[in-house]
C-alpha cells in the first residue's frame, strides 16, 4: 500500500485532559489524588492505543504528536513518531503547528487525528484515508470522518499541497462541512468513537479496545465486570 498521508496527532496536557470523564473514576477507591491519577493515567491509555493503530496504519507516512507531556510518557520505547512541543492555545492551535512541523514543498496529504480512539483499527484508518485520496483526485480539497453521534470530527484530511484549516470543537463536523471539507462516509466504529464521557468509554470497550485502555479497565473496572470485551486486540 502507497503511503499517503503524514499524519498530526495533538495529546493534551494529562492534567487538564479529559474533563468530562471524571465520572468514570468518580466511585473508584481510595481519595482525591487516587481517582486523579486514575482520570491521567485513562487520558494516557486513550492516547496510547490511537497513536498504536495509527503508526500501524499503512497510509500513515510521518506521525507528528504535538504535546507538552515527555516523550516517554506516551508509548513503547522504539516506537516511531516526532513530537512537537504544544505551546498552547487549544487543539486546532496544537493541530496548526503539527501541520506546519510537517510542511514543505511537494509535501504529501496531511490529517489530524484525535487523541481519544481507542478501539480504532488500523485498517478503518486506512480505508478513510483511502477514501478521501480518491476524492482528492476529483478535485475535493479537504475530507473529515463525523464522530459516532454526528456532530464532532475525529479525522481531517487535506489534498497534498492544500492547507489543513482545522475547526475542532463544539460542532465541528458542520463547521468542517460550512469549510468546504466533504464527510467520508465508511462503517468506520472505531474511528468514529471518540471518547469523552464514561457511556464514550462504554461503548467503546464494547466494540474492544487496544491494550492500554483495556489495561486501564482491568485495573479499575469492578470485579463482575471482568470479563473482556467482544473484539479485543
Amino acid at each position: 500500500m502507497d503511503v499517503a498521508v503524514d499524519l498530526v496527532v495533538p495529546v493534551k496536557e494529562l492534567r487538564r485532559a479529559k474533563s468530562r470523564l471524571a465520572p468514570a473514576v468518580a466511585d473508584l477507591p481510595g481519595d482525591d489524588v487516587d481517582r486523579e491519577q486514575a482520570h491521567r493515567a485513562l487520558a494516557l491509555a486513550l492516547a496510547r492505543d490511537t497513536l498504536r493503530a495509527a503508526r500501524a496504519a499503512g497510509r500513515v507516512g510521518r506521525l507528528v504528536v504535538v504535546t507538552a507531556e515527555p516523550a516517554g510518557r506516551l508509548g513503547a520505547a522504539g516506537e516511531p513518531r516526532e513530537l512537537v512541543p504544544d505551546e498552547g492555545g487549544g487543539l486546532n492551535a496544537a493541530v496548526l503547528r503539527g501541520a506546519a512541523h510537517l510542511y514543505r514543498p511537494g509535501a504529501r496529504a496531511v490529517a489530524a487525528l484525535q487523541a481519544d480512539l481507542p478501539a480504532l483499527r488500523p485498517e478503518e484508518l486506512d480505508d478513510a484515508l483511502a477514501r478521501a485520496s480518491a476524492l482528492f483526485a476529483g478535485g475535493v480539497d479537504a475530507a473529515f470522518v463525523a464522530d459516532h453521534d454526528g456532530t464532532g470530527t475525529t479525522l481531517l484530511i487535506a489534498a497534498p499541497g492544500r492547507s489543513l484549516w482545522p475547526r475542532f470543537g463544539p460542532g465541528s463536523a458542520r463547521a468542517h462541512a460550512r469549510s468546504g471539507a466533504v464527510a467520508l462516509d465508511g462503517d468506520w466504529p472505531g474511528l468514529r468513537g471518540d471518547v469523552d464521557t464514561a457511556a464514550d468509554l462504554a461503548r467503546a470497550r464494547a466494540l474492544g479496545t487496544g491494550p492500554a485502555t483495556s489495561a486501564w479497565s482491568d485495573d479499575h473496572a469492578p470485579v463482575a465486570d471482568h470479563a473482556p470485551a467482544p473484539g479485543g486486540y
